[in-house]
């Protein structure tokens, strides 16, 4: 039918007219079907994320076949997609300390973007933040991905893993996604997930506390100018709302003030927030916006606020700690805070113990001078496992000093060395608790990284 045949047809239908029809000439495609595939690698990945883009992009670059499997659109975790686009901290006491592929990401994306670093020679004090390095977080996104691409690793997003067996000296993984059935057959697993999701379904033990961290949903605000606005005022309609059950003081940590001024960012607090499951993580990203919502109409009814607005908010929650292994060396408190230098150390971390409380906020206890703290082989190593690593805040440490480890350059860190050890594991045909530290050493350092008691 032409089309403007068609435009008449069409018409006569509006108006009600008799005799009148169209035919269509649409060509149908198959039924829709969900597909299997089988895919056979030398390393997956499990988990896109701060810790998981590194240890992909280096086994790639160190010539392994390499799968990486992302639930999300995009890679990057905490950083792009719950927002926390200020990774820190890559220098401590005037050297750096973690380097390689996640800061070759970093100073790409601040070039690009036309940014600048923090001045790293000048002490942050108490003021740890100072030595973060701000990001544009979309751009950050791309850039990551195209490294991934460039090291040759075959990105599958949208999917999860359903099932995880060892059989015959290989991994089996099944996982599901968007039309999807996969069985990705894998020499080496790394478990980049943050909840130590690999981990469990394959077996082995992982651990949590019995009340987790609030988790946060980053956002900025604006529409209103702080330094007009009555704050004393606002204080005491604020904490009517808090006595009427209106708004909850844990949510924002009783500091309204602190809202405004920051105009979001890192400050808001979800109780309990739970990325272990598609129920729990939903219900968070609920909490999380609801919050929002309730906060934004209170601060609207505000003299000078009548014009605020949400300019940008991420699409969920960031969760600070769920579950992790345990391993074949657990890192404690002790260890971390004293920089205790390990026989099997891979990989520095350079950050205060950071323990957020829904009560209480967050008191930081920063390290003492020239205290660096480093990251054993053994805690990436789940107790009793074959063929198996973790990289990120599931590996094996306490809760103090896990809320230091879990931070994105010491997670990157990490990363790099699991991506090197699956590597040699596969080379040199041993379990990752049996190759040479020196070999991981040396690797690491060819690609740029910084180990430590080099």
């Amino acid at each position: 039918m032409k089309r403007r045949e068609m435009i008449t047809s069409m018409g006569a239908l509006t108006l009600g007219l008799s005799g009148a029809s169209f035919a269509s000439n649409d060509v149908y495609a198959a039924p829709y079907a969900l597909r299997k595939k089988s895919i056979e690698t030398d390393v997956l990945v499990v988990g896109g994320g701060t810790a998981g883009v590194v240890a992909a992009i280096q086994a790639g670059r160190a010539g392994q076949r390499v799968t990486l499997i992302e639930c999300a659109s995009q890679l990057g975790g905490t950083t792009t997609t719950a927002g926390v686009a200020y990774p820190g901290i890559f220098f401590a006491w005037g050297k750096q300390i973690i380097g390689g592929i996640g800061w070759e990401m970093v100073q790409e994306a601040v070039a690009i973007n036309g940014d600048t670093l923090p001045n790293f020679s000048i002490p942050h004090g108490r003021q740890h933040w100072r030595h973060q390095v701000r990001l544009n977080g979309a751009l950050y996104a791309i850039i990551i991905e195209q490294k991934c691409l460039e090291a040759g690793v075959d990105i599958r997003f949208y999917e999860t893993p359903t099932n995880i067996t060892f059989k015959n000296g290989f991994w089996h993984v099944e996982t599901i996604g968007k039309g999807i059935h996969a069985e990705i057959k894998c020499k080496q697993l790394i478990d980049c997930s943050g909840n130590a999701y690999a981990a469990s379904m394959a077996g082995y033990p992982v651990l949590r506390e019995a009340e987790s961290q609030p988790g946060t949903l980053i956002f900025t605000i604006g529409g209103y100018d702080f330094d007009s606005l009555d704050l004393e005022m606002i204080k005491e309609e604020y904490e009517k709302a808090i006595a009427s059950g209106e708004l909850v003081r844990a949510e924002f940590r009783g500091n309204i003030v602190g809202l405004l001024k920051s105009k979001g960012d890192n400050i808001q607090h979800v109780a309990g927030a739970d990325a272990t499951t598609s129920e729990s993580h939903t219900l968070a990203n609920i909490q999380g916006r609801e919050s929002l919502l309730k906060h934004l109409k209170f601060l609207k009814r505000m003299p000078g606020c009548e014009e605020i607005k949400i300019v940008d908010m991420r699409t969920e929650t960031g969760v600070r700690e769920t579950y992790r292994i345990e391993g074949e060396y657990q890192i404690t408190h002790e260890d971390y805070v004293t920089g205790k230098l390990f026989s099997d150390a891979i990989s520095y971390s350079y950050y205060p113990i950071d323990l957020h409380i829904i009560e209480h906020g967050v008191t930081p206890k920063h390290l003492a001078d020239g205290v660096v703290a480093t990251v054993p082989l053994r805690a990436l190593i789940p107790k009793n496992s074959q063929n198996f690593l973790v990289a990120g805040r599931c590996l094996s440490s306490d809760r103090l000093a896990n809320s230091a480890l879990r931070v994105q350059a010491s997670c990157m860190g990490m990363g790099q060395a699991a991506g090197a050890v699956a590597s040699l594991a596969i080379t040199q045909n041993k379990q990752p608790k049996d190759v040479t530290i020196s070999d991981i050493h040396q690797l690491v350092e060819a690609h740029g990284g910084i180990v430590p008691g080099a």
